[in-house]
């Protein structure tokens, strides 16, 4: 096992539950009516080798999310943690073929993907070099056509520490769960939704958010201004980061680096593709185990590193993305089973809308991240040394905030234009 230290913010909000809270300096009050009194969390016996034995399957999804959720020479960025919790939630109010083809897609049983974020969650760090926060809501509509079911509820209340709220699905609730977001990552996802459809019925929400500083902060004599070259032979004069460090990555068509964030639980791991391979190519080549294994191993060398400083954001709709990775029903009006969420007197409730935003600062003294995921349920009602290695991060690259413990990556993206 491993330290690092990561920067993540993620949220994920899926099918139609809304919630809310302000960051504006303050917290704001949320107008839905809190169900959590009437909904005990339980205090499931879940052992902390749940996380060993679930995170090989989240890092394989989190790769074959990531592949197909990557563009020709566009920036991407992911939480495929955020994303996994989201639909963690969701899956516990599925049946059926519904719930197999979900299960197929995450890697994990329903029971599984319970045990093992509990014990993730559980075992998370907060101090004040780094910090790592997830926080789950559930939101529903307070519309007399949907019944919740409360099994649902609970079951999310004992794994995620998921609450529950009665909204009405109004201008106030939009305002709530937006609020909410924005003060679970820190104010790095100011806004995840932006309408509740009348035929809304609930939203589940999972708000991810990491901040660290680098065990070694860049001092100003160590960052300075070069040329990165788009794959289209574009250049682009921005500040890089210069550093020797100690662990090097060889992907076999990619070299790279692992630069720990202090205290050695999160890092920040890049990969460069070898000259003529493209980095959506390179990601195409990629594998769960694969990458689990190579940021388990890295080589002790020392390694002269030179990442650009970056700020980036990602938004993206992934119904289609999630479709082909082989769960087409829950998204199918006519034979999508959520039935173990709740039902609707207005038709069957199916997920319409996956909606992932993310933002990362990569700068001298460490890298701030968030995430957010929205998945939108509906009803029917409407459709220098000898050894030294280099690695110069001065063309596109992969680059991943992993947990040194487990090697999971929560975030992953590509960097193909520094100022796009």
């Amino acid at each position: 096992m491993k330290a690092n230290k990561i920067i993540i913010a993620s949220v994920c909000l899926i099918l139609t539950l809304a919630i809310g809270i302000n960051l504006t300096g303050c917290v704001a009050k949320i107008h839905a009516a809190d169900l959590t009194e009437g909904i005990t969390p339980a205090k499931p016996d879940v052992p902390e080798t749940a996380i060993d034995e679930g995170a090989p399957k989240a890092a394989d999804f989190a790769v074959r999310l990531f592949k197909q959720s990557c563009e020709n020479g566009k920036n991407t960025l992911i939480s495929p943690l955020s994303v996994l919790a989201a639909l963690s939630l969701t899956v516990n109010g599925a049946k059926g073929e519904t719930k197999t083809q979900m299960e197929q897609v995450l890697g994990m049983s329903a029971d599984e993907l319970n045990r093992f974020f509990y014990a993730y969650m559980k075992a998370l760090p907060n101090t004040n070099k780094y910090k790592l926060s997830l926080a789950n809501s559930i939101w529903f509509t307070s519309d007399e056509r949907f019944t919740v079911e409360r099994n649902f509820l609970q079951t999310n209340a004992d794994y995620y520490g998921a609450s529950a709220y009665k909204a009405p699905f109004d201008k106030s609730t939009l305002n709530d769960i937006n609020n909410w977001v924005k003060q679970k990552t820190d104010g790095m996802i100011p806004n995840i939704l932006d309408q509740i459809p009348a035929d809304a019925v609930m939203y589940l929400v999972n708000a991810l958010a990491f901040e660290a500083e680098w065990a070694e902060i860049y001092k100003k004599d160590q960052v300075h201004e070069d040329t990165f070259t788009r794959e289209d032979g574009a250049k682009q004069n921005v500040d890089f980061m210069y550093s020797m460090e100690g662990f090097y990555l060889d992907g076999g068509n990619a070299s790279g680096f692992i630069k720990y964030y202090s205290g050695g639980k999160y890092a920040f791991a890049a990969l460069l593709p070898e000259e003529g391979l493209t980095v959506n190519d390179f990601v195409a080549s990629l594998n769960g185990e694969a990458l689990l294994k190579m940021l388990a191993a890295p080589e002790v060398v020392p390694v002269y590193a030179k990442p650009p400083k970056f700020e980036t954001e990602y938004d993206a709709e992934m119904s289609d993305v999630l479709k082909r990775m082989g769960m087409p029903g829950a998204f199918d009006p006519a034979f999508a089973d959520f039935s173990g969420l709740g039902t609707s007197k207005a038709g069957n409730i199916f997920i319409s809308r996956v909606i992932h935003k993310t933002f990362i600062s990569v700068a001298e003294k460490g890298t701030k991240a968030g995430a957010a995921t929205v998945i939108e349920m509906k009803d029917e009602s409407s459709p220098f040394f000898e050894d030294q290695k280099c690695v110069l991060l001065d063309r596109p690259f992969v680059y991943m905030l992993i947990d040194t413990e487990t090697n999971l990556p929560f975030f992953i993206g590509t960097m193909t234009d520094v100022k796009g």
